[in-house]
């Protein structure tokens, strides 16, 4: 059974929020009053039918004594002891604490690894299924910064996706994607294994990272594309290097005002990432929560195309669908992450 007072404690906040909503506040604290109070509401939902339930089983067993009720009670304390539970498990799920990043915006970064051109080419892949995934879901999808290879493949991608939980379902995707298949630049019709890695950041607010104008060396520059309609023509794009970290970050929009913007974006954003890996390593350093998604060097998923093979090795999931989890068709796997996610947060909560 779930701890009472600790139920009783989130609908007093909720009542507390729901008072506050009512007063004279300032438009930040009114929107962070009202994300809270809104994230809330389902559950205090979910805890007032969850009483309702144990008061029912209550009052049934106390009919159990009644000659008269006793056969009816017996039907409905049957019926609650298999409802109860699974009303409990709902509960829990909504209590585990939740990633303030979720309901963020996200960088996509898309780089080949291993595999030369083919890795190159394969990059591509990704960045088609990624741009699919956020279409089906309404997202928009921005390019930052693209570069290609001669062959049609991709030497570095960065994006902006925002629309409604995009960190929260894209997160796991964070990792090494493996792809076994016959390259087109092969003759010989051997099979090759090549890889890229993708990274998923949430994105960053202003009040997340403060950066000393002194920590930046910024350089306006020539783009350069492979040819073709992606050819960048402008003098404008930016390069902006965080000199502490050495992190470098780029853009090649035509208004070199705009480049810088956007440039301090991904900076601040990839800045807030390393903050909150740090974190996550030390609250993680004697237990495995995540499913992988704080070693961005893991191998976590392998598309294998003749066999039309898809596993992610993280969870032991394959499925012969191959065509369409590159064609965008992602939920069933990203349901699947969350799920395992879910159940370890709740095995470590009741261990």
């Amino acid at each position: 059974m779930l701890p009472i007072d600790r139920l009783d404690q989130i609908v007093s906040r909720f009542q507390f929020l729901e008072a506050k909503l009512n007063e004279e506040l300032s438009g930040a604290d009114i929107a962070k009053i009202s994300r809270e109070y809104s994230e809330l509401r389902p559950v205090v939902d979910e805890i007032s039918d969850y009483k309702c339930l144990l008061n029912a089983l209550k009052e049934a067993e106390e009919l159990l004594a009644d000659p008269d009720m006793k056969a009816l009670a017996e039907d409905e304390v049957a019926k609650l002891k298999i409802e109860i539970p699974k009303t409990e498990q709902s509960l829990q799920l909504s209590l585990l604490p939740k990633d303030a990043a979720d309901a963020r915006p996200a960088i996509l970064e898309i780089r080949p690894g291993t595999g030369g051109e083919e890795a190159a080419l394969f990059a591509g892949n990704l960045l088609r299924m990624y741009q699919r995934y956020a279409e089906v879901n309404n997202w928009s999808f921005d390019m930052i910064e693209e570069q290609e290879t001669e062959l049609g493949g991709i030497k570095e991608v960065v994006a902006h996706i925002r629309g409604e939980g995009v960190f929260a379902r894209l997160k796991y995707e964070s990792g090494v994607h493996r792809v076994q298949r016959v390259p087109e630049t092969e003759s010989g019709g051997r099979i090759h294994t090549s890889a890229a890695t993708v990274a998923v950041l949430p994105e960053a607010e202003d009040v997340d990272v403060e950066i000393n104008s002194s920590d930046l060396r910024i350089d306006t520059m020539r783009s350069s594309g492979a040819g073709g309609q992606h050819v960048n023509t402008t003098d404008s794009a930016v390069r902006i290097t965080h000199l502490p970290t050495g992190i470098v970050v780029t853009s090649s929009e035509k208004s070199q005002h705009r480049n810088r913007e956007i440039a301090l974006q991904v900076l601040k954003t990839r800045l807030f990432d390393l903050e909150r890996q740090r974190v996550d390593s030390e609250r993680s350093e004697n237990r495995k929560l995540q499913v992988g998604s704080g070693d961005r060097s893991e191998r976590i998923r392998t598309y294998n195309y003749p066999q039309g093979r898809m596993t992610d090795h993280r969870i032991n999931l394959t499925l012969y669908k191959l065509d369409q989890v590159l064609s965008g068709d992602l939920d069933e796997i990203i349901d699947a992450l969350l799920a395992d996610a879910q159940a370890k947060m709740l095995a470590e909560i009741n261990e």
